[in-house]
């Protein structure tokens, strides 16, 4: 059975960190391309951030760019999300995403972020 599994969400005062995480099982780690994508309250999906198969290459929309961080562990099948200097309009649902090139396509449960003072 296909997993993917986020934590680490919660609420934070604008300025603070949190550092999301997402297991993978039930497929091969390795092959997926991982991405993380967020959804705001009354407004639709938006694409966070992205990391490639081997680790090597990193991507970032440009309203989090130089505040997130992400990584993966092979060795634990789990990415990361580090995020930074958060602020209100961070607050979303966050999704973790694993997607082939032969069309394996798989989706997270979520993990609520709230920044709020």
């Amino acid at each position: 059975e296909v997993q993917l599994v986020e934590s680490g969400g919660g609420m934070v005062q604008p300025g603070g960190s949190l550092r999301l995480s997402c297991a993978a099982s039930g497929f091969t780690f390795s092959s997926y391309d991982m991405s993380w994508v967020r959804q705001a309250p009354g407004k639709g999906p938006e694409w966070v951030s992205a990391i490639n198969t081997g680790g090597g290459s990193t991507y970032y929309a440009d309203s989090v760019k130089g505040r997130f961080a992400i990584s993966r562990n092979s060795a634990k099948t789990t990415v990361y999300l580090q995020m930074n200097n958060l602020k209100p309009e961070d607050t979303a649902v966050y999704y973790c995403n694993a997607r082939s090139r032969t069309g394996g396509d798989y989706w997270g449960q979520g993990t609520q972020v709230t920044v709020s003072s």
